[in-house]
């Protein structure tokens, strides 16, 4: 979860929500990381964990990534989760809950639903303290300089 962070602070740095994602192999081996890029690419599927999980999928030449790990510094969104279970991700460890958008669990839990041919095993809550300050940082310096914009 630490290169989770260190993702989600490039974010932070480039202007873009502070969300990190980082894709482990079942060896261990770290197949890719990735931070939000939406605003920057102009692409609406730029989530840290889409780029992850498309950075492994070229690094392992294959669409399917069995036996991997996805950290991510907030609980995934829908199409995240979706990318997730297409990929085959095996276990998602997230930080920071999403009351508004999370799909493993806060909103919806769509890791675990029967009627998919894949689940994905979910651990939520690391290091959930530092994934949610620096979300909150980020949002209230955003709020300052819109204050200060009027």
């Amino acid at each position: 979860m630490g290169l989770a962070l260190e993702e989600a602070g490039k974010g932070y740095r480039l202007g873009e929500v502070p969300v990190g994602a980082v894709l482990v192999a079942g060896n261990g081996q770290v197949l890719a990381r990735a931070h939000n890029m939406p605003i920057a690419s102009r692409d609406a599927t730029a989530h840290a964990e889409v780029a992850a999980i498309r950075g492994a999928c070229a690094a392992v030449a294959n669409y399917r990534l069995p036996g991997s790990v996805l950290y991510v510094t907030l609980e995934p969104c829908a199409m995240c989760v979706g990318a997730m279970l297409h990929a085959r991700v095996s276990r998602l460890v997230f930080g920071a809950r999403d009351p508004r958008s999370g799909c493993a669990g806060s909103v919806l839990d769509l890791t675990g639903v029967a009627a998919f041919n894949h689940r994905i095993e979910v651990v939520g809550g690391v290091l959930a303290k530092s994934c949610a300050d620096i979300l909150q940082s980020f949002f209230k310096a955003r709020r300052a300089d819109k204050m200060g914009e009027k």
